[in-house]
């Protein structure tokens, strides 16, 4: 069986805040060429980004009341989020696996003809600690 999947090629703008409970806001804003794709009734936005001169490839599953961001490469990480419960997640380094809860305080996603809106705001704990509040702007744009 064959799944229907249409891809187009985006423009991503994102912007990520992250404010961890003890140290310095830091804003993050990032321009970068990426994926649509629409597979079985889901989105998924997928680009690749370079820290420190490695690729993380992130693949992220978009919907109204849950998304999941997925990283691989130099950083491995499995981030879901859900408005309406806690969720657990994970994040590898070279130091093991370690898991993440993620507590969804809002999110919003709205799709137009050749754009669409992503917005969420959470709470990460690690060990039961709440170590931050992040928040991920992303608008991507259709390449004609």
């Amino acid at each position: 069986m064959m799944v229907n999947e249409e891809k187009s090629q985006v423009n991503i703008k994102l912007i990520s805040t992250i404010r961890p409970i003890d140290g310095e806001s830091e804003t993050l804003e990032m321009w970068l060429n990426g994926q649509l794709i629409n597979k079985a009734d889901s989105l998924y936005l997928k680009y690749e980004e370079m820290q420190d001169e490695k690729t993380i490839r992130t693949t992220m599953k978009l919907d109204k009341e849950r998304a999941l961001i997925m990283r691989a490469g130099a950083v491995k990480m499995r981030l879901p989020l859900n408005i309406f419960e806690q969720q657990i997640g994970h994040y590898e380094s070279e130091f093991g696996s370690m898991p993440l809860v993620t507590q969804t305080k809002n999110m919003l996603f709205t799709r137009h003809e050749m754009r669409g809106d992503f917005h969420v705001h959470y709470d990460l704990l690690m060990g039961g600690q709440n170590v931050g509040n992040y928040t991920l702007d992303i608008t991507f744009t259709e390449v004609q």
